[in-house]
């Protein structure tokens, strides 16, 4: 029973729930030690035969169109098992599945999406650079036009399959503007694997996240066909803004599943461990940081739904404040109920012997990427102020 979710949603919810426990569960130790991508790429060709890469994507094109709510779903069922296989599979069929839904051509999306929903290919997106983040406008990757083809160079870092990925929805400045007006200048293309003059630099070493591939790439005179550029030239920045609110409420939903999963490990432990002749439950210390947890994991899952109803029902652009507010919440509520997991159980939550110490290594990168913590605060409170005329 739910008051939030329809009955069709509560079956995909048990069905994405069951997949998880039963076929991605056993494959966990496999994904964290293991030096190879294969156990995730594996794993996002099985969620394609399965139906479950299809909710945000038109029927036309392989999809079902379930909605920006089946897929804070899938975020979070997945998330709970494993968070860097949502990571990757979030990058391949949302990042670079969105761009491509929303403003790809007919041609475009049964060449590059309809694989990316079959889980046949790993897509990826590329924004980040050494030297910009938050503020993608000042991206210094350039495109310029040759005949039939752009010409591509720049780099870009921290970018979630970039190794692995098969497409990669890049943007890159096509019309280099004043300073003041950067953001007109942005356009947008599918580079496929294999193109001459695209280099994988390094994947990077991360604290948390095993078995994921987050990648620094190269673009050194890349011969993109003028077919591969998504929407038209200069449109980059509406396209890259178009997708951010759907992957912040989707991170949102990854947030509430690794404080789903932190929270339902260290109550089951407050049972289990025995102090001074009784359960440590039985202390207030413990059992109150519980329904702290408890009700921090509802509180963010409203507001992640009501996100997603927003995104679904009314509009991308009145969804940036709940989008925003959806993320910050359940992200930073995932970070301290792993944090307290870790103190709640002890010596014991700082080894491997239990999941904590994975979910507090994870959790950081939800406050990161999408956005970090300090710019979805810097987002609400403008669309706070906005909303009554100041």
């Amino acid at each position: 029973m739910s008051v939030f979710l329809s009955k069709e949603e509560l079956e995909l919810k048990e069905e994405i729930k069951q997949f998880a426990e039963e076929y991605v569960a056993p494959k966990v130790n496999e994904i964290e030690k293991s030096k190879s991508y294969d156990t995730i790429r594996n794993i996002i060709r099985e969620l394609g035969k399965r139906g479950f890469l299809r909710v945000l994507h038109p029927k036309e094109y392989g999809g079902s169109e379930f909605g920006v709510i089946g897929d804070t779903i899938i975020a979070e069922e997945l998330s709970a098992i494993n968070f860097a296989l949502d990571l990757s599979r979030l990058a391949s069929v949302h990042l670079c599945g969105m761009p491509l839904n929303r403003f790809g051509t007919h041609e475009q999306k049964e060449k590059f999406l309809t694989p990316l929903i079959k889980g046949e290919k790993i897509g990826a997106i590329g924004i980040t650079e050494p030297d910009v983040g938050s503020d993608a406008a000042g991206m210094k990757t350039r495109a310029h036009r040759e005949g039939d083809y752009y010409i591509i160079n720049g780099e870009k870092r921290f970018i979630t399959n970039g190794s692995q990925a098969d497409y990669i929805c890049l943007f890159a400045i096509t019309t280099p503007l004043p300073i003041t007006r950067p953001k007109t200048g942005m356009t947008a293309f599918i580079v496929e694997k294999g193109m001459k003059g695209f280099t994988v630099e390094k994947d990077y070493e991360l604290m948390g996240l095993n078995g994921t591939r987050i990648s620094h790439l190269r673009f050194k005179n890349v011969a993109v066909p003028a077919e591969n550029r998504i929407a038209d030239e200069n449109y980059g920045f509406k396209v890259l803004m178009d997708e951010l609110n759907s992957e912040r409420v989707a991170i949102a939903g990854q947030g509430v599943g690794v404080a789903k999963a932190a929270f339902e490990t260290a109550l089951r432990y407050s049972t289990e461990r025995i102090q001074f002749d009784r359960e440590i439950r039985g202390f207030e210390g413990v059992s109150f940081i519980i329904a702290d947890m408890a009700t921090r994991i509802e509180a963010a899952r409203a507001l992640t739904i009501q996100a997603a109803r927003t995104l679904d029902r009314i509009s991308n652009i009145r969804a940036t404040k709940i989008a925003s507010m959806a993320k910050y919440y359940a992200c930073h509520s995932a970070n301290w109920i792993a944090k307290e997991g870790i103190q709640l159980m002890g010596g014991i939550g700082y080894t491997k012997e239990h999941p904590m110490e994975r979910f507090a290594r994870d959790a950081p990168l939800l406050e990161i990427g999408g956005g970090t913590r300090n710019v979805m605060l810097y987002l609400i409170q403008r669309e706070a102020y906005r909303e009554r005329g100041f």
